[in-house]
């Protein structure tokens, strides 16, 4: 599993998330100072999506791959200290073989 953060997303990059956004609700998140990306196994998103969902509060969306019907990447959006700690999280849970 593969993590990154971007803090101050530029429009363009926003733009791009939005437009592969597996839900069909195409609104922009309220709060986007950072982004966090979590790529791996359909699995681990699953199991990541709700760790960061239960940690604080970010929004997270599936970002489709080239198959849409295959989730492999994880925008996760919000404030920059609710992402990170979102991150850690799933990094923290992930090494500890919690969702092993």
């Amino acid at each position: 599993m593969e993590i990154r953060i971007i803090k101050s997303p530029s429009q363009g990059t926003i733009d791009i998330l939005m437009r592969r956004k597996g839900s069909p609700n195409s609104e922009k998140p309220p709060l986007v100072d950072a982004i966090g990306l979590v790529q791996g196994r359909m699995i681990e998103m699953v199991v990541a999506a709700d760790i960061a969902e239960k940690a604080v509060g970010v929004t997270v969306e599936d970002i489709r791959g080239s198959c849409p019907q295959n989730m492999i990447l994880l925008a996760i959006f919000g404030d920059t200290a609710s992402v990170e700690s979102a991150l850690a999280q799933i990094r923290q849970e992930a090494e500890g073989g919690r969702y092993l």
